[in-house]
């Protein structure tokens, strides 16, 4: 995330207002509208979110959409909000981040009534699933960190379990993970045969810490990513065989580019992710606004024609249809599908969110001892 200037964002403003004013019928009479800036992860899934969430709600309002690029991280938020001046209005976040950031005064109280009903009128506070709604954060999907491998590196076999990410004796390669804590202790406690409901429990013993850290730094000839989009580009190129990363963008890979990978979904990690406005926000009744709008049933289930997250609306669920452009039946690749989701993990948001700091701590000094940055 790039620290914003108030400079920068004017020139921003003047640039898309004569873009804007450049189009056919234009006046100069025309009113001016300053654009909406919205922090995203870029990829695939801001191609989505501009087809099914972006364009629609200008079109809507009236009011353009600017995206910044976002790889995680709450330092530029601080600093951005530290001094009055965040170049964003709204901040697509995960939740363990929001309700860090919350907690850090560094979001806006969002208001109770900020989603809409259902089409049948469903209060939304029934038609969400649990947990979705946050002082400060909406849960618009559910997202998946999984595995996922090149389909030609095991001739004869294929992996079936998460545990096969570190047995590089029967899958031997390169492996790429992300440069984070999350999930992937996860992953390496699981690989022992710890049961998902004691996984947390465990980490938060120095015992459980020690086991996963272990295992991690037994993986041979490891990769580790940063930004979402590395982990399919490192696969199709043939430098690792096996990578973690978001289900999103590995559908992407499959059906867009033809690449020969497949998904493995046993401990699949779900995680919600969520809409935010930053403390100081520039213009905060039109993020409102938009939050309202992206999180309307028709908008989630548009969503799902384009990049297979899951709706965290119930009445969206329901519509979960056909891919846009292929007509594949969306469906079957959600994380939140029972034949996927039968053996996920979902994160323990808050206790990342509680943790985050010494967790990151002990990762840094068990696997970057000669390096002090890790995504916070």
């Amino acid at each position: 995330m790039a620290r914003g200037k108030r400079g920068l964002g004017r020139l921003v403003l003047i640039l898309g207002l004569a873009l804007g004013s450049a189009g056919p019928g234009a006046t100069r009479s025309e009113p001016v509208v300053e654009p909406l800036t919205v922090l995203s992860w870029g990829g695939a899934y801001e191609r989505a979110q501009a087809r099914a969430l972006f364009a629609p709600f200008t079109e809507a309002t009236g009011i353009p959409v600017r995206v910044a690029r976002y790889d995680g991280g709450l330092s530029a938020l601080r600093a951005a909000v530290a001094e009055r001046d965040p170049p964003w209005d709204v901040l697509d976040m995960t939740r363990s981040q929001a309700m860090a950031a919350c907690d850090e005064g560094l979001l806006e109280p969002l208001p109770a009534d900020i989603a809409a009903p259902a089409p049948d009128g469903t209060p939304a506070e029934e038609d969400f699933i649990d947990e979705a709604f946050g002082p400060c954060s909406l849960t618009h999907s559910v997202f998946a960190t999984v595995v996922a491998y090149r389909t030609d590196a095991f001739p004869g076999r294929r992996p079936t379990r998460i545990a096969d990410l570190f047995d590089q004796r029967r899958f031997p390669g390169p492996r790429a993970l992300q440069r984070t804590p999350s999930v992937n202790l996860e992953w390496a406690l699981l690989s022992y045969g710890v049961p998902r409901q004691e996984l947390y429990r465990l980490l938060s013993t120095r015992r459980g810490l020690s086991l996963a850290l272990e295992r991690l730094a037994g993986l041979e000839d490891l990769r580790w990513w940063e930004a979402g989009s590395a982990p399919p580009e490192l696969l199709i190129q043939g430098e690792v065989v096996m990578a973690s990363g978001y289900n999103g963008r590995f559908f992407d890979a499959m059906v867009n580019r033809d690449a020969p990978i497949a998904i493995l979904w046993d401990g699949q990690v779900q995680e919600h992710e969520t809409w935010a406005i930053p403390r100081h926000a520039p213009h905060p009744e039109a993020a409102r606004a938009f939050i309202r709008f992206a999180t309307a049933t028709e908008r989630q289930a548009a969503l799902t024609r384009y990049i297979p997250y899951g709706p965290s609306r119930h009445s969206a669920a329901r519509r979960v249809a056909t891919h846009a452009d292929t007509g594949l039946d969306m469906r079957l690749h959600i994380p939140t599908h029972p034949l996927n989701a039968e053996r996920a993990v979902t994160k323990d948001e808050a206790w990342y969110a509680r943790t985050r700091e010494r967790i990151g701590d002990y990762f840094r000094a068990a696997l970057f001892p000669d390096d002090a940055t890790t995504t916070d």
